[in-house]
């Protein structure tokens, strides 16, 4: 597939698209979709309250106390791996954008979010030496389709120790706890203290016993195999007791260890759950930043140049550049691909500020690149999450006027146990909800679902898991890149001491939806429609980029079709003529187009946004047919 740069070079030299979305909405829905994730015992503070009590019996087989933890996605299993990752990411997008979350009123949300989990890891590490890391299996989970709160399926826990190794498992659940100990340091001591005492003796462990946790712990390995091995959370682990102690054993073990175990020599173009290199570089890059590095610099300088390498790929400006969908989004793979993206454009955000912090610019093969630039591709990235494609969907649930309906998640699929009390059975369940065309009957709301295939197309159907299932280490990283876009940077230095504000109470107050974007970009030698209006309807139509591919010119339009009446549009039907390519937002009729599938009526003062890809100007668009009831 060829690789369309020029959108996203576009879209960084639009800074009037920073007013497009709500940055601090989508904030506060992402943060929320944790609580959806919850298994245990639910707090008296839970705000989603179509969930109940879960999993109450975890561990209790083997002897120990399993109960709480996230559920990874759409499913009922806890796994370690993932769910340890996630809040290594949670944590860290507090480390650096804690003030802004403070400023929004959701730092004490998210980290709550982190409380949780590492709550549950410290149930889970009974033992120096022992950690569970699994309760639950795929298949047996995967055979049934149930609320957590009706789960029959196997909850037996699964473990790591001396003879079954898991230096992965527990070299990220280090890092987890190390990063977790910095984000409570000011406002519970001796929680923190608690969190580094877990995260020294996680290090040690999976140190001295080496050993990749899915040849432990088997039945993870069609769901969360360890590809990269152990090295990359070794080092990720050391980064990270490094930043929470300053403790120079850690340093040293990052210094000795960084050419025999991959820091400076794999330069990737992904990150993620399994693959911690780029993570790592980027965290080294900014110990030698802040000047702490030593008689290590040298070594730690080819940690920023894999550092360097993976920005590099993803402005496309590398040796190697990671593949884009046409629409200018990060893909990897088919199935969750938008894990990657989240990922990536986190390390994008905070190494931009750590650059502008040390006045310096990013080199690339292509040249040097300013850090404005690397922070307006993290934006591109959200943006195109939140709305900004040729779909003009937005792939976080709950977020804007279209978005995922038919989530693959069987708690959101399957009435809530408070409206409907009666018992959902492991086969039932698929037979009744997961087959269901309708829409989910408990809204996910924040959930970043797996999102569009290499050309930008999407199929909002429950079965289709490849692209409609969220999980939590989708939403973990956007945390960070969210407050940072939404709050700015207050002019500080990203690379002086981390202190993180005490989280303050707040009131929790239902935000409005987001206006239709209507703000253009800079325009070609084109002329858009003018605004126009067909009594109480209004049409306005907006270019919002536009980019070249193989010789021709392509224009992206933004439509508004808003109800000026005081009654309910019905019945809408739109004549649209001189369009030359795909449309999305509205329905085909044959010779009209009208409300989307999910739609059936405009209430007063509502918009409706349709948009449409060509390489002319603006289609003519009118009303041909419509009722007021």
């Amino acid at each position: 597939m060829e690789k369309f740069m020029t959108p996203l070079l576009l879209l960084l030299c639009l800074p009037l698209a920073l007013a497009g979305h709500d940055y601090g909405q989508a904030l506060s829905k992402s943060i929320l979709f944790f609580e959806a994730q919850r298994s245990g015992y639910l707090p008296h503070n839970q705000r989603v309250t179509w969930r109940a009590n879960s999993g109450l019996n975890d561990g209790k087989a083997s002897g120990v106390d399993l109960v709480g933890g996230y559920y990874d996605a759409g499913d009922n299993v806890k796994f370690g791996l993932p769910m340890a990752f996630t809040v290594t990411m949670m944590s860290w997008s507090i480390i650096e954008y804690g003030k802004q979350m403070a400023a929004s009123g959701e730092l004490g949300h998210a980290m709550n979010a982190i409380k949780w989990g590492t709550d549950y890891f410290i149930k889970a590490h009974p033992q120096p030496n022992v950690l569970y890391g699994e309760v639950g299996d795929g298949n047996t989970d995967h055979n049934c389709w149930q609320r957590p709160e009706d789960m029959t399926t196997d909850r037996r826990a699964y473990k790591i120790d001396p003879s079954n190794p898991g230096s992965d498992l527990a070299g990220e659940t280090a890092a987890a706890m190390a990063a977790a100990s910095i984000v409570f340091r000011h406002s519970d001591p001796a929680y923190s203290s608690e969190l580094l005492r877990h995260a020294y003796q996680l290090f040690d462990f999976a140190d001295k016993y080496r050993g990749k946790y899915d040849s432990s712990i088997t039945v993870v390995q069609k769901y969360y195999r360890s590809i990269s091995g152990y090295n990359d959370e070794l080092l990720w682990a050391a980064a990270w007791l490094y930043q929470a102690s300053g403790d120079q054993h850690y340093l040293d073990y990052l210094g000795k260890n960084g050419d025999s175990m991959g820091g400076t020599g794999w330069g990737m173009t992904e990150f993620g759950w399994d693959v911690k290199y780029p993570g790592v570089q980027t965290l080294v890059a900014k110990i030698l930043m802040q000047g702490k590095a030593g008689h290590y610099a040298p070594v730690f300088e080819r940690y920023q140049q894999k550092a360097e390498y993976f920005m590099c790929s993803c402005l496309g400006k590398g040796s190697r550049n990671v593949q884009k969908t046409p629409g200018g989004l990060i893909f990897r793979q088919r199935w969750n691909n938008m894990q990657f993206v989240t990922s990536a454009s986190f390390l994008a955000t905070v190494y931009s500020d750590y650059l502008a912090s040390a006045g310096r610019d990013l080199k690339c093969s292509a040249g040097n690149v300013a850090p404005a630039e690397l922070l307006g591709f993290a934006k591109s990235q959200v943006d195109y999450i939140l709305g900004d494609n040729p779909r003009a969907t937005s792939y976080m649930v709950g977020y804007g006027n279209n978005y995922p309906q038919r989530v693959h998640h069987r708690a959101s699929s399957i009435v809530s146990i408070k409206v409907n009390p009666s018992f959902v059975s492991c086969r039932g369940g698929y037979a009744t909800w997961f087959s269901s065309k309708g829409s989910d009957p408990n809204l996910l709301v924040g959930a970043v679902v797996g999102g569009p295939d290499a050309y930008d197309n999407f199929g909002d159907r429950r079965d289709n898991y490849e692209q409609t299932e969220p999980a939590t280490y989708n939403n973990a990283p956007i945390l960070g890149i969210l407050a940072r876009l939404n709050a700015g940077h207050g002019g500080y230095n990203q690379l002086l001491p981390v202190i993180v504000p005490a989280p303050t109470p707040v009131v929790t107050k239902p935000s409005p939806a987001p206006k239709p974007k209507t703000i253009p970009p800079t325009k070609p030698k084109t002329t858009p429609a003018p605004a126009s209006s067909s009594g109480p309807i209004a049409i306005q139509q907006k270019l919002t980029t536009s980019w070249i591919s193989n010789g021709k010119k392509y224009y992206r339009y933004s439509t508004i079709v808003t109800n000026k009446s005081a009654k309910t549009l019905k019945n809408l039907k739109l004549s649209i003529s001189k369009l030359y390519g795909p449309l999305w937002g509205l329905t085909n009729l044959g010779n009209a187009y009208g409300f989307p599938s999910w739609l059936n009526n405009l209430a007063a003062g509502k918009s409706l946004e349709f948009v449409y890809i060509h390489t002319a100007n603006a289609a003519d668009v009118s009303v041909s047919a419509y009722t007021l009831a």
